[in-house]
């Protein structure tokens, strides 16, 4: 059986980059995240994109109130995939939290055999999708890219990728 693999994008949108949620951190993924995206797509590898979405309301939710800042509301301009990533017809995940149960059943549905994330926030988003992905898919192998990956802070984001190694997902 030939490989069907598969680059998830997580979250690489402004408000992550250098909007309300923006870290230095971010920004300085931003060129290897568009060299990755280059490289998957001459190798012929699915390449999706994963995109939080709030609205207005996104302060009564019960992420809301443990994390108070307005951030990705749908339709502005921190809400959008940064300029450059995606190709018009990309499919895109709008998830309203942090793992997008219709990713997982996606990648369950395609039998991928290797899926690999990168992204933001590598403590938050990165680490949700990737467990939810060892759930939906437990027999495919699963990585995250180290160097595509940026997390809240830089010891936050080791201490996300110290908990993936725990779960079985690999660190490239």
């Amino acid at each position: 059986m030939a490989e069907q693999k598969l680059l998830i994008v997580v979250d690489m949108q402004g408000d992550f980059i250098d909007g309300a949620l923006g870290t230095e951190e971010a920004k300085k993924i931003l060129p290897k995240v568009a060299e990755r995206i280059r490289e998957a797509r001459k190798a012929g590898e699915t390449v999706v994109f994963t995109r939080d979405t709030h609205t207005e309301q996104y302060l009564q939710t019960r992420e809301g109130k443990n994390l108070p800042i307005l951030h990705c509301l749908r339709g502005e301009r921190g809400w959008e995939i940064a300029e450059g990533l995606a190709d018009a017809g990309d499919r895109i995940f709008d998830k309203p939290t942090f793992g997008s149960v219709e990713l997982g059943a996606y990648a369950a549905s395609k039998n991928f055999t290797h899926i690999e994330l990168i992204g933001v926030c590598t403590d938050i988003c990165v680490l949700s999708n990737a467990l939810l992905l060892k759930a939906f898919c437990p027999e495919t192998k699963i990585a995250v890219r180290e160097s595509c990956c940026a997390g809240v802070t830089k010891e936050r984001h080791a201490c996300a990728i110290e908990a993936m190694k725990a779960c079985q997902i690999e660190i490239l």
